[in-house]
């Protein structure tokens, strides 16, 4: 967590660097005296790149990648290392924490900045600091507490695709010992694609979101915070736009796919015909932070919960023909507990922190594939399951030659998985900092942490009531005996057919499973003098076993992360530069992550175990050129490896590429002119980069790379972003004009691959297109 002087209308200090303050080994210290790779994203860079929510940052925090096309089911990627998984059984391996507490799964993490104060990127294991998965790093998003002025700011943001957003805040102190705050932010977009039949705007932004805080002091020694956050999200899903070339309806696409024929998604229409598509999201929680200072040290109690409501139904096949129909949806469900005591303190040789946590959470997930029935006729035939030109339309048609009034086209059909999670998560953790002389300091801590899970699986057989109803009627009137047939051969399933799927059909199936795990740090870092640290260090960190969601009975075990890393951190005052370097190399065991298995007749996702290891390199600087001018240069190399891995496709992979860029980087220029009475004008460019992806046997076969010359799958990204505002004098009043993707820079950013082998469709993602705006601020 990071503080950062705010920006002043007056010069800048001639002679030194913005201090910053962070709080990452739970104790405050200067960012340069921490001996961690660490970066901290300020309430100044986001307002640079008018960002909205931490997808829009970590273009700029090189190493750090979030998938947040659809914010309810997010994933976050540091130093290489990812857990892609929609379902409730598996954890994340990066860890986002709120004020101290842990956020939890993906789809109440991806919330809007809300009075945000300052982030901090903490990179590498972060097991005994901040414990269960941080395998690979946290993020720490610390808000704005009451203060003991009055104080209120609005933003309002008017935008091109219709973007309309609004920030308020207002401080009120109640007494000279206690305040309440209170923010809110309302965003909406039409979205910047339209549906090319309909004219229907598609990818829209709609959500509001809230927060009240009350602080108050208890006594000389005693002080509690507490804080309600809200949020509302109701915006259609993420769009998907065909690749496929179509023939002339009735037609069918070639099967199957040829993958060198893909059509570029950025230079064709989008028409869609997504039943029920919507990402909604209600998201409540409440946190109360009580601190009380002895003689010998700090107590601080922090009690959290969170409950959130979810809903992502997206379309799969990228067209509006209802013969090549599908689309899945995510339900979820989900409520927890968080409780923990730390106690720190320090004396002239020690600095310590130790304390005890409990987490619980209650998930429930319920995933869904739709069809139609002429979308079902179709699979049949691709796959040879059924008749070459399927069964319900044949057999409908048949009938209506009899006179038989019925219909079995584009019936819908539904089959879905429902799973639920009871979690407890204890913990026990201890850190010391021993000054063992004036320039070395040596460091240990050690974290327990016991993770209880039950987890139930149901999988009942497909759901079609209309269809059904047809079929009785044929049944009832002799159609079936007349032909040869039996009603039994039109109930069956055609998503969730593996083995153990199968075998469990309309029976609950349960698990229970606790693991347990250690994890240790040992830190040395060493202060050639006052502007010059450096340090090495050895930590573990893990991520707890769980279970497939969509696999009955499957079960997997901790992740574990051990890193070596050393590092340099300088300050040279008279230059008025300041930069960190580090390298590292960790090895990864017991990796998770879902994938789509191909193998069978119908696509099924699976989780599966990889090991890796990489070694990299961060960089970081800033340096304040001039009085004016500032410049900041942050820059990330990695290479990431298989060890040992074999895919369920029975390719070999250990010793290739993991899939990651060799390098990332983003580098800040900032201006500002002081125009006397007149206030002052501030300019700011930010560019990112990051490296093609390295690609492998492994995701190409995932078409996550290579596969088509029209996609350029995996190429390398830049992106620009700026701002320019003027500042009235005293900082009451502020007028900007920003653009963020300046150069208009679109990139694929995932196929959609569940109907390929099956159906014959893929569809593409797309990232945003050049936005800009006007934003107007007031400060009181």
């Amino acid at each position: 967590m990071a503080t950062a002087a705010p920006a002043a209308s007056a010069a800048v200090d001639a002679k030194q660097l913005d201090t910053i303050t962070v709080t990452a080994q739970s104790r405050e210290q200067e960012l340069q005296d921490v001996p961690i790779a660490l970066q901290v994203v300020t309430e100044e860079l986001i307002d640079d790149v008018a960002a909205e929510d931490l997808s829009d940052i970590d273009n700029f925090v090189p190493g750090l990648v979030i998938h947040s096309q659809q914010p309810t089911q997010p994933s976050f990627q540091l130093r290489g290392i990812q857990t892609d998984d929609f379902g409730i059984g598996t954890d994340p391996a990066v860890g986002v924490y709120v004020d101290g507490v842990y956020a939890g799964r993906g789809g109440g993490v991806l919330l809007p900045f809300t009075d945000v104060q300052r982030i901090e990127v903490l990179k590498g294991p972060q097991g005994t600091l901040f414990g269960r998965n941080t395998a690979a790093g946290a993020i720490s998003i610390v808000t704005n507490r009451p203060g003991n002025e009055t104080e209120a700011r609005g933003k309002l943001r008017l935008g091109n695709y219709g973007k309309q957003y609004f920030e308020g805040m207002a401080n009120v102190p109640v007494s000279d010992r206690a305040a309440f705050r209170i923010n809110g932010v309302f965003n909406h977009s039409d979205g910047w694609i339209k549906d090319a039949v309909t004219g229907e705007d598609l990818n829209p932004e709609n959500n509001w979101a809230t927060r009240l805080g009350f602080r108050t002091e208890l006594g000389e020694n005693t002080s509690a915070w507490i804080s309600w956050d809200h949020e509302s999200l109701d915006q259609k899903g993420q769009a998907t736009t065909g690749i496929v070339p179509l023939p002339p309806a009735p037609g069918l696409p070639p099967f199957p796919v040829d993958e060198t024929a893909y059509l570029d998604p950025r230079e064709v229409p989008t028409a869609v015909d997504a039943v029920g598509n919507a990402e909604t999201r209600t998201f409540d929680g409440v946190t109360l932070i009580v601190d009380h200072a002895t003689t010998w040290g700090n107590l601080t109690s922090t009690t959290a919960w969170h409950k959130y409501d979810s809903l992502n139904r997206v379309e799969e096949d990228g067209t509006n023909r209802s013969y090549l129909y599908i689309d899945t949806a995510n339900t979820e469900h989900n409520e927890n507990f968080y409780q923990e005591f730390k106690f720190s303190g320090s004396t002239d040789r020690l600095d310590w922190v130790a304390g005890a946590s409990y987490f619980q959470e209650d998930a429930d997930q319920t995933s869904e594939v739709n069809l139609l029935t002429d979308s079902v006729d179709t699979m049949l035939g691709n796959t040879g399951l059924g008749p070459p030109g399927g069964l319900f339309g044949p057999i409908s048609d048949l009938a209506n030659q009899f006179g038989i009034p019925v219909n079995l086209h584009d019936l819908p059909w539904n089959e879905k998985f429902v799973n639920t999670l009871d979690t407890k998560a204890y913990a026990a953790f201890g850190d010391v900092i021993w000054h063992a002389n004036d320039k070395l300091n040596l460091t240990f801590g050690l974290r327990y942490t016991r993770d209880e899970k039950d987890f139930t699986w149901f999988n009942d057989h497909r759901s079609a009531p209309a269809l059904d109803a047809q079929l009785d009627m044929l049944d009832a009137v002799g159609f079936f005996d007349a032909i040869g047939m039996s009603k039994d051969m039109f109930i069956f399933d055609v998503a969730f057919i593996d083995v153990p799927a199968m075998l469990n059909k309309g029976v609950l199936n349960r698990d229970k499973k606790s693991w347990d795990d250690w994890s240790p740090r040992f830190v040395a870092d060493y202060h050639f003098n006052d502007h010059t640290m450096g340090y090495a260090s050895l930590a573990k960190g893990y991520k707890a076993g769980g279970f497939n969601a969509l696999q009955i009975d499957s079960e997997f075990d901790n992740e574990d992360v051990w890193n070596f890393e050393t590092g340099l951190k300088q300050t040279l005052a008279d230059y008025r530069l300041q930069y960190g370097v580090s390298a590292y190399y960790y090895a990864y065991d017991n990796r998770q992550s879902i994938r789509l298995d191909t193998t069978p007749d119908i696509p099924r996702y699976v989780v599966d175990t990889s090991d890796l290891e990489a070694w990299g390199v961060d960089f970081d600087t800033r340096w304040q050129a001039t009085d004016g001018l500032g410049l900041t240069f942050n820059a990330a190399y990695i290479d990431s490896t298989y060890k040992d891995y074999v895919t369920p496709e029975g390719i070999d992979v250990s010793g290739q590429a993991t899939g990651i860029p060799y390098w990332s980087a983003a580098v800040g220029i900032d201006y500002r002119w002081y125009l006397d009475n007149a206030g002052d004008v501030r300019f700011a460019l930010w560019h990112s980069y990051r490296g093609k992806t390295r690609c492998s046997d492994e995701s190409q076969s995932q078409g996550t790379c290579g596969v088509s010359p029209a996609l350029d799958l995996g190429e390398e990204r830049n992106l620009t972003d700026a701002r320019i505002a003027w500042n009235a004098p005293g900082g009451n009043w502020s007028v900007a004009v920003y653009g963020k993707n300046l150069l208009d820079n679109q990139y694929v950013s995932g196929l959609g691959t569940y109907g390929k082998t099956v159906l014959g469709t893929v569809g593409a993602r797309v990232t945003e297109p050049r936005t800009y705006g006007l934003e107007l601020g007031v400060k009181y």
